[in-house]
């Protein structure tokens, strides 16, 4: 897909984003059988309609003069084609948005674009068939070919694939060209502020987004253009046409260990391109076993073969992220003909594992079984990875990287974006992400409440979108699509909404159990049939900065699908797309709940962090700002998985945090930046997370143990300490431990000695798990405020001694090592950055085990870098904390 990334008016983003690019090109993932498929993703050109007076059957002829025409980003959209020929300026640095035209002002044909791309493909031999695919053009398109209009008709929606015989029109010289003209949505929508701007935008079937949310401001040209994957692809006379496979799991597995057999089910489409009928075999091969069936298709036709079920034998399951590995197994998919010769074929990858849900009388709420084991779902809600829709391998597999580094173990995708693209799955199937996928709507704009900036009523925005003929159509397109994938877990009918009833009942009653009937299926994403309350609804919330006592006191949602808070991150990012004019402070006003901020910071959607800054010491300047939100950011997040988890399986099966990314540069809800760059939310939610994990409720002080894993851990030493702000220890308790799976074990409150060891300065308190071997196996270190509630202590800290080194482990990974000397305060809050030497910025994206890394005293710790140094740059690691100044360290070999 797609490796473009918008220029912005900062070096150090410049810089980062080049060595990105470079890492996405190398790592770009070739479709399998790169001999018989491959994309048309470079020399693509494009015009604006009002410029070209030619038709489609002249510009799509060899002699048609395109010598004038722009260079176009395909997969991209018009904007992404216009921003990389610097006609139009960066829209996520500063207010550069509003510079661009938007469609609702200007008309559609603004945006009205012809794509054309020449390619050479000699004439099919023998019964072989070219086919020219599309995966994604927004919102309809007319095809043309050598002077022949491929489609009788435009086709339109964006979420439906197109695939042209074209065998018989391709040039006998190979000099072939193919000719595009792509039109905006049906409806444009007016981005009036509100949620999708007037709403109508959802009257197309397409993304409801680009008219504006309260995350994201509007995408001028709302993605016209050819959006997703363009390929050819050559075959015998028989293709193979979405696969389905199926595993099947039974009874109650262990995540090691011999197992009982799987169930292994495959079938297909088979089309026969030609006049004459074809005889031939469907196999496969899996773990080196084939398994085939015969059959002939007639002419002209497409037959849906199913082949004979396999018993796998011992097979290695796959498991979400935290409870086991994630093996995959080559399928080998091929349709043989009689003479032995191989028409077409496709490579995939199985999952081996069953997804089954049960009602959990306790929590009254939906609990999901992988394997037969209940998982606690902790998860993230996903937008989309790019608001353009610059897609890559890279960038998904970093993006999915970092939720598996939080330990999360599901994502999911927001309903008024898209059903994601197959290289998001891969990556998700990778780490072990499960996905709950929306399909496309949101009670925003789909009426669910009466809204004064919405143009049409409820009753009318209830009927949307216009066509639900093609809404129908375009989802059982996308089912077919990605639900090959063993992340793929749930199904849901769309964001805080139903769909219309006839939709509903369609997808419900005969479009899934025909396509997909192995996954769990909600009506919409805080459906009663997902969770009641005590009052017997559902919703989702609380959002924004939250007193950690709401998480941990305050019952929600038994299977809560969005709770979340704020999310700025450091200053370094806050450079990449604010102007040095407007890096204003934000001026909270206590006494009305207010803050004042900048005009771009409120164009980002910055969100307030009402006081809770100010209890480290008023900011000084924005850079002190960051740094200290950085401070709420680790805290608000590790507090808030902490007191869903401190619960599971008793007041909650799972939550999901909203939200944990941003496809451009917003300032609210992420764990890392739109550069890839992560902040303190990441590390504080990935402490809080951990499949193991001891933790302190600050509203009672009960320390506990959660165990999200499905072994019982033994033996282990419970060790709870606090060190004042001049590093001097005191042991509170040392204790052996035991927890057993999928449990949390309450030991004993600490509440009252806290509270008076931390009266006057605050206290730093240590909590440790110390296996058999005395190695800490979770460490979990909190700073509790003083009995006013601020952090007194912290803005008086001395100095902390902190000595840092590195060294190379490999081409592409750095060892920091952390030692505090043990004779001054504990060294706390430190930043790790792998940086350029000569320029010191950062290198995006890199992977931390841990970062804002606390280091007792006598203590030392060790931090693992991963990255991609495909720049082959000269690398430091710069080490800052809260009183430890910036040190840049020579990594050594």
């Amino acid at each position: 897909m797609t490796n473009f990334y918008p220029a912005v008016k900062s070096v150090s983003y410049k810089f980062s984003i080049a060595s990105f690019l470079l890492f996405c090109i190398i790592f770009q993932h070739i479709t399998a059988n790169a001999q018989s498929k491959y994309e048309l993703n470079k020399g693509w050109k494009c015009a604006p309609i009002n410029n070209v007076k030619e038709k489609g059957t002249g510009i799509s002829r060899a002699g048609y003069n395109t010598n004038a025409w722009m260079p176009a980003v395909v997969p991209g959209t018009v904007l992404t084609s216009l921003i990389a020929e610097n006609k139009m300026p960066d829209p996520f640095y500063g207010m550069n948005n509003e510079q661009i035209p938007d469609i609702y002002k200007t008309g559609r044909d603004y945006y009205t674009y012809w794509f054309v791309k020449d390619f050479k493909e000699g004439v099919p031999q023998n019964g072989s068939q070219v086919y020219l695919n599309f995966r994604g053009v927004n919102y309809s398109c007319d095809v043309f070919l050598n002077g022949h209009k491929l489609n009788d008709k435009p086709h339109s929606g964006m979420f439906l694939r197109q695939s042209y015989n074209i065998t018989k029109w391709m040039a006998k010289d190979g000099n072939n060209r193919v000719a595009v003209i792509v039109y905006p949505p049906d409806v444009v929508g007016n981005p009036n502020g509100g949620q999708g701007g007037d709403g109508t935008i959802a009257r197309n079937v397409g993304i409801q987004y680009t008219a504006g949310w309260d995350w994201i401001q509007p995408i001028k040209d709302r993605n016209t253009g050819i959006w997703d994957k363009v390929t050819i692809e050559k075959t015998g006379a028989v293709r193979i046409k979405n696969p389905h496979i199926v595993t099947l799991v039974p009874g109650v597995r262990q995540a090691d260990g011999p197992q009982q057999p799987a169930i292994i089910q495959v079938s297909a489409e088979l089309e026969n391109a030609t006049n004459l009928p074809v005889t031939g075999e469907l196999r496969y091969s899996l773990d080196n076993t084939p398994v085939s069936k015969k059959v002939t298709i007639k002419a002209n036709s497409t037959l849906t073969v199913q082949l004979n079920d396999y018993s796998l034998k011992n097979p290695k399951l796959w498991w979400p992220n935290g409870y086991g590995a994630q093996p995959l197994y080559s399928m080998h998919l091929q349709f043989i003909t009689g003479v032995n010769k191989i028409s077409d074929q496709q490579d995939i990858q199985v999952g081996v594992r069953q997804i089954t849900t049960e009602w959990n009388a306790r929590t009254e709420s939906r609990q999901i079984n992988i394997n037969g084991q209940k998982i606690f779902i902790k998860g993230g809600n996903w937008i989309i990875s790019d608001e353009m829709l610059r897609f890559s391998d890279a960038r998904y597999d970093a993006e999915v990287r970092f939720h598996r580094d939080m330990n999360l173990n599901l994502i999911r995708v927001w309903g008024g974006a898209l059903i994601e693209r197959p290289e998001f799955y891969e990556a998700c199937d990778k780490y072990g992400m499960l996905v709950f996928q929306d399909m496309w709507g949101s009670g925003d704009c789909n009426g669910r409440w009466t809204d004064p900036m919405k143009l049409d009523d409820q009753w009318t925005r209830r009927k949307y979108p216009d066509d639900h003929g093609l809404y129908l159509k375009s989802i059982e397109d996308q089912v077919k699509l990605v639900r090959n994938y063993p992340s793929l877990a749930i199904w849901c009918g769309g964001n805080e909404i139903t769909p219309p009833e006839d939709i509903l009942a369609a997808l419900r009653d005969t479009i899934m159990p025909r396509l997909d009937d192995t996954r769990w299926f909600i009506p919409y994403s805080n459906s009663e049939e997902m969770s009641r309350n005590v009052l017997g609804g559902n919703g989702d919330g609380p959002y924004g900065i939250q007193p950690l006592s709401t998480f941990w006191a305050h019952k929600t949602y038994p299977f809560n699908s969005e709770v979340g808070s704020v999310g700025v991150s450091d200053y370094e990012s806050l450079k990449r797309f604010i102007p040095v004019k407007n890096m204003v402070l934000p001026e909270y006003d206590e006494a009305t709940g207010k803050t004042k901020t900048d005009s771009v910071w409120d164009y980002h959607k910055y969100i307030g962090y009402d006081g809770f800054i100010d209890k480290y010491g008023k900011p000084k300047n924005v850079e002190d700002f960051a740094a200290k939100a950085q401070l709420v950011n680790y805290d608000q997040y590790r507090g808030l998985i902490e007191g869903f988890s401190s619960h599971m399986w008793d007041w909650y099966t799972g939550t999901i945090i909203w939200k944990t990314q941003n496809p451009w540069t917003a300032m609210r809800g992420q764990m890392y930046d739109y550069y890839l760059d992560p902040n303190a939310c990441l590390y504080g939610l990935r402490s809080g997370s951990e499949p193991l994990h001891i933790m302190y409720d600050p509203t009672d002080g009960m320390v506990m143990v959660a165990n999200n894993t499905f072994k019982t851990h033994a033996n282990m030493m419970l060790v709870a300490k606090t060190y004042d702000m001049d590093g001097k220890e005191k042991i509170l308790t040392q204790v052996f431990s035991d927890v057993t799976p999928a449990t949390v074990k309450r030991y004993l409150s600490l509440k009252k000695t806290i509270d008076d060891l931390a009266r006057d300065k605050g206290v730093f308190l240590c909590l440790q798990l110390l296996n058999t071997d005395k190695k800490i196996i979770s460490e979990n270190i909190y700073w509790v405020p003083d009995e006013k509630g601020e952090y007194s202590g912290l803005q008086k800290m001395a100095q902390g001694s902190l000595n840092s080194t590195a060294k190379y482990l490999g081409d592409d990974k750095v060892e920091v090592t952390l030692t505090n000397s043990g004779n001054g305060p504990l060294a706390f809050f430190n930043r790790l950055s792998l940086v350029n030497t000569n320029s010191k910025q950062r290198v995006l994206p890199a992977f931390y085990s841990d970062n804002y890394v606390s280091v007792l005293p006598g203590e030392t710790r060790k931090v693992i870098i991963d990255y991609k140094n495909v720049s082959k740059l000269n690398l430091s690691v710069s080490v800052a904390g809260w009183n430890v100044s910036e040190k840049i360290i020579q990594i050594s070999k």
